[in-house]
This record gives structure tokens, sequence and C-alpha cells, in this order.
């Protein structure tokens, strides 16, 4: 597709580069949400000039803000903890307190769609979680989903309070940097890339002209991206698969036509092959970063991780 050699921001959102051109106050009051309730943080972390200057990047600007996170007080983290809302709500006087950013979060998890099974367990749990810890049951939902979050509150008020509070924490950070990502466009000289790389085990080589397509995942279903084929080096012709604009936070899918590719080699393989085609779907969360993406397969197995 073709690129923009500079992005549009929408009213919601707002350039890096204009971000970080912004007086230490205005800042302050632009970043104020990122951490719920919680303008302090953003005040602690950006408090003069020198502060602002030393930002270059996306990841600079949320490192700053956790970093003030850390260096708080015992009780003030405590009270960030309480300042987020309870999951799962539906009643409209119950939402009445949501931020929107939280609004949109549970939305996106379908939380308000439990059944009342998963929704009486979710409150019983939620209620002895409550009791347990002091503080509500926090998680980043923007990318979850409903069994996410019953697994995961299942699970964790099984936990220490020691143990928890550092998950907490955790899940608080994941949830500003989420929410730091929604509101702010990079420009192309900022994004990352992704790349892949085929090695075929079975021959101890490269898996030369082996056809791959790319996917975009939205609500579980693929949009098509492009179609590659490996060079003899087993990587794709042309360099990285997204980069610049097109290299966006997301959901994605490798589809690998290893099938057609043994065929095409001396291995031997069955009549109805045991693999034919590979799909890997894979998550992008940093749009600075380098995303490498490779497959190591033969005939009867495969596997895969996040390289650089």
């Amino acid at each position: 597709s073709q690129q923009r050699s500079r992005p549009m921001s929408t009213p919601s959102t707002i350039l890096l580069t204009d971000l970080l051109s912004l007086s230490p106050p205005e800042l302050q009051v632009k970043l104020s949400g990122i951490y719920e309730h919680s303008p302090w943080v953003a005040e602690n972390a950006f408090p003069d000039e020198i502060a602002v200057r030393s930002l270059k990047s996306l990841q600079d600007v949320f490192q700053v803000m956790k970093k003030a996170v850390e260096e708080a007080s015992l009780d003030r983290k405590i009270t960030l903890l309480k300042e987020h809302p309870d999951l799962c709500k539906r009643a409209a006087v119950d939402m009445e307190g949501l931020t929107a950013s939280s609004r949109e979060e549970q939305a996106k998890a379908k939380l308000g769609q439990l059944t009342e099974e998963e929704y009486s367990f979710f409150t019983k749990t939620n209620d002895e979680y409550r009791s347990k810890f002091g503080f509500p049951f926090i998680l980043a939902v923007r990318n979850a989903t409903k069994q996410t979050v019953l697994q995961a509150i299942k699970a964790r008020v099984k936990n220490t309070y020691e143990r928890e509070f550092a998950a907490s924490l955790t899940q608080v950070h994941k949830i500003a940097w989420m929410r730091l990502i929604a509101m702010i466009d990079l420009p192309e000289s900022n994004r990352g890339f992704l790349t892949c790389h085929v090695l075929d085990t079975a021959g101890g080589c490269p898996a030369a002209n082996m056809r791959i397509e790319l996917y975009r995942m939205n609500d579980g279903e693929p949009t098509f991206i492009q179609s590659y084929v490996t060079n003899e080096d087993g990587r794709l012709c042309g360099g990285p698969a997204l980069k610049g604009n097109d290299f966006q936070v997301g959901s994605y899918q490798w589809i690998f036509y290893v099938g057609d590719y043994f065929c095409s080699t001396n291995v031997d393989t069955s009549g109805c092959p045991f693999l034919n085609e590979v799909p890997i779907k894979f998550g992008i969360d940093d749009p600075e970063a380098h995303y490498h993406v490779p497959l190591l397969v033969s005939p009867y197995g495969y596997s895969t991780y996040r390289g650089s």
C-alpha cells in the first residue's frame, strides 16, 4: 500500500512531534488521563523543560511516566490502584464513574455481554478479591476477552498480597501503555518494521521460494495485506513486510504454504500432507520496535518465536 510521509492525527490523537513540542504544563494536561484519575503521574514525570526536551520516542514518554509511579510512595500507589473501576459493569448507574478510556476498553472486551452464570461468578469472585486485597481487580482488557478476565480473576484471587500488588501495578502500566499508543501518532522515522525468515529444518537450509501471505486480524476476521515469496536465503524479497506508516499496532496472521514448498523439494511427504498451510497469529504491541516472526518447519512440525 502507498505510504504517507507524515501521518495525519485524528481529533482524539496527537503527533509525537507535536506532543514533544508542548510546554511542561501543556504536556501534563494532555497526558493527565493516561493513568486512571491520576494526573499527578504526568505532573511528576514532566516537571520542567529539561525533562520534556530529553524525550525522543513514545517509549521515552512511557518509561518516564512509569518511573514516576515506581518512585511514588506506597500510599500513593495504593490510591492509584483504588482509582480503577470494577470490571464487567452492567447497570447504567454503575457506568457513571468510568472514564471514557475505561468505557472503551471494557466495550472492546465485550464485558457487558457476560451470561448470567459468568456474571454471577465474576461478582462473587470480585467481592472476594476486594475483601482480600482492598483494591479492585485490575486487568488490561483492551485486547482481552471475557474468558481472559474470568480466568485471570480466578487465578489471581489466590495470590499473596505482595504478589497481587505487584501484578496489579503491572496491569496499570500495561493500561497506560495502550492508552498512549491510542493517543499518539508516530512520524514514519519512529516506526518499527516487520520481517520474516523461513528455515527448512528437514533439509537444513533456508526455505527458498515459499509462498507466504500476511493478514491483519480485525475482530477475528482476516483482511489480506500482501503475498510474498521467499528468496534464496528464506527471507522476504524487497525487505520488511510492514514498515513506515503501514506498521501499526494490532493482531496479524502469517500463512505459510509449506505443503506446496515441500512438494518442490526432495523430502518425502505423506499423500495427505500433515502440514499443508501453517497459520501463525501474532500481535504487534510496540509501534517503534522491530518484530521478526520466523518459521522453522519440517513436513511434520514447526516452531516460531519473536526474533530480532
